[in-house]
């Protein structure tokens, strides 16, 4: 997901995409498989690589099926959307492996160090998809692929050569069996290589054969992230007999290197666009181990990386370890269930633990924002924060289930708030790059919401950095959303839906500063809170962008997406948007039997194609009514109902999403995962509540998916939710018990959870409408909307 500016320099949200599928292979974890079996690449438009990882690694090793350009000549090339991820189910061809991919994103980047092994003719180029032969790409079958956490394998049929992957946090390691004895074995190594490439995208790369079985070198990339430098350390298990390169955009000036002959057998490569090669003597065994150690830092941390990790372990003993830490993570949560929702469960868990990733080397340097190396003291530093969407609910479940990983990324934010000369935590960054991606300033949600679930961190240093991040005049209407209390439309197209997000961004700050004792601060961004309420057209009751001189924008249609002041939504879905203050939502759309009403025509309601049929992203199967659950901003509605006097259609409409949205099935997935976001969801849903205003400390009560489900919380307590007889007829929750006591809330607290016990839900085929109606019983409000 980005923003991208049309030809009138107006801000427009796209997500540039179509239908993709990507790889669905049945698996198991040995182990503990009778409750870990997730389907590695489940998804819709979810752009999910289908490679090999270890949690949160720096290293995402997948296959690439194609190169085509993110733009050419500066035009846009829409087919490049379906390679968010470098892979695509329906391509028959394989490109090479690359070591580095984003998990779910609607816009990319990445796609670095690609290594194809080959024999035959000498091939540097790519070649196309049409015609294969003409480039070092290969055809492949699916029958010969395997995916499970941690491994990936496939055959190479054009070269003959079994490939199988598996990796540690900061390596890629590759075993590559040429199964054609009488050809030796070679492999490309191409650093012009990217995803979402385009013309001049890699500034430099560079090659050090350091001796016949070591390899360094870096490249630096100006894409999405604006510069990113990748350093690499490729240890090799059969020397080298001869290598060389080709530099497909040779310098004007070489100076006295001419004097070598550069293109073979010399230890130094440097271009623009170098692809190089590499031979080996394959005649005294077919086997090919490689071990790709990366850095942000430098090639010698790279090595120290790759020695630290693999140093002395061969490709069985690495897998094996791939998969035992899989297992661990993903067994803290067990369920019952059928097959399918297994598959479903344990893919959407694994999804949540790839980004973000590690960005810190074993000796704990990392490069940071301002691209000086600094030392890690305490922590582990993290990249790839996708906050738009994952401070709805991935940041919540891993403050749950991975506190500390979850402490180590807001460490990690508040590093990037101090070395950003912008005094600014991050909005969407990666490789210690902001690319500004989205709208508000999220992380103050992400900051606030560890703090408030007992994270250790300075929560002065950490209000500091969210009141700073608050006060840049520049970012997007701030300046007038501070004087005005709302952004104008003549500064920001997405001016209403930005308002929206500043208002529960500033009661996050509100909180902290509460928290915190200041309570001149905590009155400043309680008023600010408030804010949204400035553009809501009371007539309507819809959110609706309005101008400096305070009139609303004319000829408004809530349904329409583009042009009427939101990101990512239409007014339909982003009206529903101040999770700190759902009682004074409830007031401003006319009182509680409105606000049913609002929600219920939303979920019922038939859009119109013409409001979806020409974006990219969204179809028909994404949508439930006028509800889109592919687009986050929408995700917390369904538990809206939790405020009301109906409480229980809250527990009708997520089996609903669920059964719609989520399906084992190659186009499983509705929308982006973004980062985990989407799969979250999915977790919290399934467990029977979800974290509606991140930051509160309250999960808002749904009701259970399966009939049983445990967590094995960090803190050594067990917390288990049963649900005997749930099905979609017995989708009701007729009455609710913690700890063998009669439990008449809404919410769950953090607390609760963390205490272990056990939750019991009565299920039943018809509502309970008489339950949750007590004002004591609802969840948390910043007003009660008078």
């Amino acid at each position: 997901m980005y923003n991208n500016q049309n030809s009138n320099n107006t801000m427009k949200k796209l997500r540039i995409g179509v239908s993709l599928t990507s790889l669905l292979l049945s698996l198991s974890l040995h182990a503990q498989s009778e409750y870990v079996n997730p389907l590695i690449g489940t998804q819709g438009m979810g752009h999910t690589f289908p490679g090999a990882c270890v949690p949160f690694s720096m290293i995402q090793l997948s296959p690439d099926t194609d190169t085509l350009s993110h733009n050419i000549n500066g035009a846009y090339v829409p087919e490049v959307y379906a390679y968010c991820a470098g892979y695509q189910y329906d391509d028959p061809t394989i490109v090479g492996f690359s070591h580095t991919h984003l998990n779910g994103t609607g816009h990319s980047d990445l796609g670095d160090i690609l290594i194809m092994p080959a024999t035959g003719e000498l091939k540097l180029n790519p070649g196309r998809a049409s015609h294969p032969d003409e480039g070092y790409r290969s055809r492949f079958s699916h029958q010969t692929e395997k995916a499970e956490p941690g491994y990936y394998e496939v055959v190479l049929d054009d070269y003959q050569v079994k490939v199988q992957l598996t990796a540690t946090r900061h390596t890629g390691i590759h075993k590559y069996t040429y199964l054609n004895k009488d050809r030796d074995g070679r492999i490309i190594l191409d650093l012009n290589h990217g995803i979402y490439n385009y013309d001049g995208k890699t500034l430099w790369a560079s090659i050090r054969v350091e001796n016949d079985t070591l390899i360094t070198g870096y490249r630096v990339t100006n894409g999405w992230a604006r510069t990113n430098q990748i350093y690499f350390a490729m240890s090799l298990s059969k020397p080298i007999r001869k290598y060389g390169y080709k530099d497909k955009a040779p310098v004007a000036y070489n100076g006295f290197w001419r004097r070598f002959k550069l293109n073979e057998n010399f230890p130094e490569m440097a271009g623009r666009k170098i692809v190089a090669y590499f031979e080996f003597d394959t005649s005294d065994g077919n086997e090919l181990e490689i071990k790709v150690g990366l850095s942000g830092v430098s090639t010698e941390g790279a090595l120290r990386n790759l020695q630290e990790e693999t140093g002395g372990k061969d490709f069985t003993t690495l897998a094996q370890e791939a998969r035992d830490s899989w297992n661990k993570a993903l067994g803290s949560i067990r369920i019952e269930g059928n097959e399918d929702q297994k598959a479903m469960f344990y893919t959407s868990y694994y999804h949540t633990m790839i980004n973000p990733s590690v960005y810190t080397d074993v000796d704990g340097k990392y490069r940071g924002l301002d691209n000086n190396i600094h030392q890690a003291e305490g922590f582990t530093n993290y990249t790839v924060f996708s906050l738009w969407d994952t401070y709805r609910a991935e940041h919540p479940l891993l403050a749950l289930m991975k506190p500390q990983e979850n402490r180590d990324m807001v460490q990690s934010m508040l590093r990037h708030q101090q070395q950003s000369v912008h005094g600014m935590l991050p909005v969407w960054s990666h490789m210690a790059n902001e690319n500004w991606c989205m709208s508000g300033y999220h992380s103050v949600s992400v900051v606030l919401d560890a703090i408030a679930k007992g994270a250790d961190i300075n929560p002065q240093e950490a209000l500091k950095a969210m009141v700073r991040t608050s006060q840049v005049p520049y970012y997007e209407g701030l300046a007038s959303y501070q004087k005005l209390g709302y952004v104008p439309l003549e500064e920001s197209a997405t001016a209403a839906s930005t308002t929206l997000e500043y208002a529960y961004d500033d009661w996050c700050i509100y909180e902290m500063a509460r928290r915190s004792g200041d309570t001149e601060l905590a009155e400043t961004y309680r008023k600010r809170a408030l804010n949204y309420r400035h553009i809501f057209d009371r007539e309507t009751g819809f959110a609706r962008p309005r101008y400096a001189d305070g009139r609303f924008k004319t000829n408004f249609d809530p349904l329409q997406t583009h042009g009427e002041g939101f990101i990512e939504g239409n007014s339909w879905n982003f009206s529903f948007h101040a999770p700190h203050d759902v009682n004074g939502l409830i007031s401003l759309m006319g009182g509680d039997r409105q606000f049913i009403k609002r929600l219920d025509d939303l979920f019922s309601m038939d859009l119109p194609a013409q409001y979806y049929e020409k974006s990219e992203d969204i179809t028909r199967d994404c949508l439930l009514g006028g509800y889109v659950h592919g687009n986050e901003p929408s995700h917390h509605v369904p538990y809206l109902y939790a405020w009301t006097s109906e409480p229980w259609k809250t527990q009708y409409w997520v089996r609903e999403i669920m059964n719609r949205m989520y399906r084992n099935h190659l186009n499983g997935l509705s929308g982006n995962d973004d980062c985990g976001q989407m799969s979250a969801w999915y977790i919290f849903t399934s467990l029977g509540f979800y974290p509606v205003c991140p930051g509160s400390n309250q999960y808002v009560l749904g009701a259970p998916y399966l009939p049983s489900q445990e967590l094995q919380l960090p803190n050594g307590k067990t917390f288990r939710i049963k649900a005997p007889g749930v099905s979609d007829k017995k989708r009701y929750v007729k009455e609710v018990y913690l700890n063998g006591q009669r439990y008449d809330k809404m919410y769950l607290t953090q607390e609760d959870l963390m205490k272990g016990g056990e939750i019991t839900f009565v299920m039943s085929a018809s509502p309970n409408k008489s339950r949750g109606l007590k004002k004591a019983d609802k969840p948390y409000s910043l007003t009660d909307g008078k």
